[in-house]
């Protein structure tokens, strides 16, 4: 089997080396990621400059450019023939609800799925690489339990809870939850008297009841999200239409 595994928090974080580390055992893995952390990136592509693929180790690639760049030039110009499988993260925090939008993590994967690869994205709630061993078993299993069939295209999304092995509770299909609007910016003076901005925080869990990722992970599982790359409101188009009549 063949893995193309990106992310964005960079080519050296733990999550990703950590992933590598066990995939190398039985697969043919090829690590291709950005040069820093890019997180937030979202799906963009870098057009405004050329982008440079360094070898950092033996099969680890880093790229100086966003997390898409990283999929895109591993598909297009770096293997020879399309991975079975991308794989993206293991990310430094969740990315549920409205956190997919945003994340360079979700964008990875769903770079590969737009060639027509299956693709999965993972994630470990809560900041720190606490249980990152338990949460990268858990990702291997689920990549095994992928290979073993039937090989559905499809973008996943997984959130893994940040605990031990022995509280998982094993996995729950979920749909997205809904956060509040973000907290506002924090600004800040630099030393020459200029206004500075950081973007504030996620917002809370705003819809977060029984089915959604948020509460399955609360609840100790890692909750599993099929994904969809069209954002059309279907349910929506007829309404438009008679607006438009």
């Amino acid at each position: 089997m063949k893995i193309l595994l990106a992310n964005d928090d960079g080519w050296s974080a733990p999550g990703i080396q950590a992933l590598f580390m066990r995939l190398i055992k039985f697969c043919d893995v090829t690590l291709v990621a950005p040069d820093s952390n890019r997180s937030g990136s979202s799906n963009s592509l870098t057009l405004d400059r050329p982008l440079n693929l360094t070898q950092a180790a033996p099969r680890q690639y880093f790229v100086n450019g966003t997390p898409s760049d990283c999929v895109h030039i591993g598909m297009t110009g770096l293997l020879q023939e399309p991975p079975d499988l991308v794989v993206s993260g293991i990310n430094n925090g969740q990315n549920m609800g409205e956190d997919t939008i945003y994340s360079g993590t979700v964008a990875a994967a769903m770079e590969g799925y737009f060639y027509g690869i299956p693709a999965i994205a993972f994630s470990l709630v809560n900041k720190g690489w606490k249980e990152l061993d338990a949460a990268a078993d858990i990702a291997v299993n689920i990549i095994k339990r992928w290979a073993d069939g039937p090989r559905l295209v499809q973008l996943l999304n997984i959130n893994i809870p940040n605990l031990p092995s022995s509280a998982q509770r094993g996995l729950q299909v979920a749909r997205l939850g809904r956060r509040h609007s973000s907290q506002p910016v924090v600004q800040m003076q630099s030393p020459h008297g200029q206004t500075m901005y950081w973007i504030g925080p996620p917002g809370q869990a705003r819809e977060a009841g029984p089915g959604t990722d948020f509460y399955v992970v609360n609840q100790g599982f890692s909750a599993v999200t099929p994904l969809s790359a069209d954002l059309t409101d279907t349910a929506a188009m007829a309404g438009i239409h008679a607006w438009l009549s």
